[in-house]
């Protein structure tokens, strides 16, 4: 198969993959299973800055270790080069397997049932949607660099609108914004902390720029702010998004309703913008699912660069990961004509977090090296690396609780994972990799 030689992308591409990958259905759904428990507007909209302030402790470690490592492939180069080959193969196991595809499933899901229209087939359409995508971005980078520009600048300009239009008009009578309950009972409560959650969920691809860091052309400079900006710009507007919500919809309505948006609309514009609402969200989560069906096969081409039981969907550097974006169209297709992901993204949420997790430690490990180079240094250390391991912990060990079947089966899938790395290691008769010496680790 020949592979189209790619171009290289700045920062502002960079911005769009995080913003593409972060902003999706989370923002326009979870306010009201929130509001069940709560009921001060500012445990809420603090509850949505908590959410960014994480993001944005985790951006600014990513940075700092992207921009010293400077390997694409997101956790598993990290991983690999910090700790141990096996802990980075393991990761991107997981990234390989549903951690791209199945919230692609899940997003094509969201799609097909925001659109104004009634499919006969939506999971039909939905796998159209996802190979039409992989052959964009199978064809050449700067064609995928300007689709996702384009598609993400339109789902800002969007929210930006629903913002503009929430403080210009009146608010609703009976609205949601209330400051009567106790603000230090409420965030002290269990109810706030299982909404952490979600949130943080709501704010999951703030990583994503670190999968392509050998595609950008200075990645010193572009991938700190493309990590940092993009997290920073949508912390702004989803606790903006929130507010407005709170402002127009009375709490009655508001509580345990999941078209949140939709519903918000109405208030505001009446049910044919409403309708109108609905179908914009829909092409909303095109950019990320775009981003995603980007960011995800670069994994798989890493690890297929070192790894040779997966030597077949190996790329040359430079070129476009062909056969790794249409391996993850396949997984992807598979997961959503079955249906059988919703547990896998139960599981594969503490995992992943366990990976983040893991490169957030990192920052300690490579700053207690001597052979520093000129890598980006995170401001305020270690505060917000401490915030984000503890807030981390603790977001892990309440899965480990509450979760315990879906966390047999993730750890069912890593032990797959570990099987297929030393099946790899045997085959490829590549110890050195498998099993590095000191000195090896050191290099």
């Amino acid at each position: 198969m020949r592979m189209r030689k790619a171009v290289k992308i700045n920062a502002c591409t960079g911005i769009s993959i995080v913003v593409a990958n972060m902003i999706g259905t989370g923002a326009f759904t979870s306010l009201g299973f929130q509001m069940e428990s709560l009921r001060n507007m500012a445990v809420v909209l603090t509850l949505w800055l908590l959410g960014g302030v994480l993001a944005l402790s985790g951006a600014f470690s990513y940075a700092e270790v992207g921009t010293e490592i400077k390997k694409s492939g997101g956790e598993y180069a990290f991983l690999s080069q910090i700790y141990h080959p096996v802990m980075g193969y393991l990761s991107g196991w997981i990234s390989l397997t549903v951690g791209f595809a199945a919230p692609i499933a899940l997003s094509v899901i969201a799609f097909t049932e925001y659109l104004p229209i009634n499919l006969v087939y939506p999971k039909f359409y939905g796998v159209l949607l996802i190979a039409v995508l992989t052959l964009v971005h199978s064809y050449s980078l700067n064609l995928s660099s300007k689709f996702q520009n384009i598609s993400t600048l339109l789902k800002i300009i969007l929210i930006l609108t629903l913002i503009v239009i929430g403080f210009v008009m009146p608010a609703s009578a009976e609205n949601a914004i209330n400051c009567e309950t106790s603000f230090t009972s409420e965030i002290t409560s269990m109810a706030f902390a299982v909404s952490l959650i979600y949130v943080s969920y709501s704010y999951s691809g703030w990583n994503a720029a670190t999968y392509i860091i050998e595609e950008f052309k200075n990645p010193r400079k572009a991938l700190p702010i493309a990590l940092i900006g993009g997290t920073f710009l949508v912390t702004i507007l989803y606790t903006l998004l929130q507010y407005i919500f709170l402002r127009h919809i009375p709490l009655p309505e508001l509580i345990g309703t999941l078209n949140i948006g939709t519903l918000a609309v109405n208030h505001m514009l009446g049910t044919r913008a409403a309708a109108f609402f609905g179908g914009t969200i829909s092409l909303l989560l095109v950019s990320g699912i775009s981003a995603m069906i980007w960011v995800g096969p670069r994994v798989t081409a890493s690890i297929a660069s070192e790894h040779y039981l997966w030597r077949y969907f190996k790329s040359t550097p430079g070129q476009i990961p062909v056969r790794s974006l249409w391996l993850q169209f396949l997984i992807s297709a598979i997961l959503l004509i079955t249906g059988t992901f919703e547990q896998i993204m139960i599981y594969c949420g503490i995992l992943l977090n366990l990976s983040s997790l893991l490169v957030v430690v990192g920052v300690f490990v490579l700053r207690r090296k001597k052979e520093r180079k000129d890598g980006y240094r995170s401001p305020l250390f270690p505060f917000l690396q401490v915030l984000f391991i503890l807030i981390s912990l603790w977001m892990i060990g309440y899965t480990l609780v509450n979760n315990p079947l879906e966390t047999g089966i993730g750890l069912g899938n890593l032990f797959l994972g570990l099987v297929t790395y030393f099946i790899s290691c045997r085959q490829g008769k590549r110890r050195t990799l498998c099993f590095p010496t000191k000195l090896e680790k050191g290099r």
